[in-house]
């Protein structure tokens, strides 16, 4: 029986993505570098440091990781401040409640850096919800590795055959499989060039789930 249900937060929870966009696209301008999109949503899952390795080695930069992170971070946050319209996805809140009133513990397993996580679950008062939140910027590895969600799981306390992940990237899945958590995919408006099928559930609206049906999962 599920008892842990590990939440990815970008394109999960709440739609940062088209922030990110603005952010990576406007310190790509002032790197002079181009980017098409079809690298560009290579890179969905990953920590902003792993992706800036990939880039960097790519375009041969001269700028070190660590200056390249705190850059694209600049521009995110200016992004974030401004972004009134920015909300959690439909439906999100309401399984959360559903599944934290009946007792599923919830955890946060995001490629997102810990100050990103720290505003978003400010902003919308999320931290009453999660026992746990792990990012993606303390491991080595992004995803698809399956670290984060190994930790994840080892901080619920749960073995993984007793966790689930809600995933909405390719990278995330894999991750998951990788894991051997089973994974249910969120494809959402937004979902563009991910391979979702490798999930072992895929739901299109977040009244799909609610606590029942994921302690029925085995």
């Amino acid at each position: 029986m599920v008892n842990t249900v590990i939440f990815d937060m970008d394109g999960v929870i709440v739609d940062t993505e088209p922030v990110h966009y603005f952010a990576y696209h406007q310190h790509f301008k002032h790197l002079n570098i181009d980017i098409p999109d079809e690298m560009y949503h290579t890179f969905t899952g990953f920590s902003t440091k792993n992706t800036y390795q990939k880039i960097k080695d790519h375009f041969n930069l001269e700028e070190e990781i660590e200056a390249l992170v705190r850059s694209k971070r600049d521009f995110f946050n200016d992004a974030f401040d401004i972004k009134e319209d920015l909300e959690l996805l439909p439906g999100v809140l309401d399984l959360i409640k559903n599944l934290h009133t009946n007792g599923l513990q919830l955890v946060l397993a995001s490629s997102a850096s810990n100050e990103t996580i720290a505003r978003v679950f400010k902003r919308f008062n999320l931290h009453q919800y999660f026992t746990h939140i792990v990012s993606g910027e303390d491991f080595p590895q992004s995803k698809p590795h399956p670290a984060i969600f190994l930790k994840a799981a080892e901080l619920s306390g749960n073995p993984v055959e007793q966790c689930i992940v809600i995933e909405d990237s390719t990278n995330g899945i894999k991750a998951a499989n990788a894991a051997g958590i089973y994974c249910v995919a969120y494809k959402s408006a937004n979902t563009k060039l991910q391979e979702l099928s490798i999930a072992q559930m895929i739901i299109d609206d977040f009244s799909e789930l609610n606590a029942d049906i994921i302690r029925s999962i085995n």
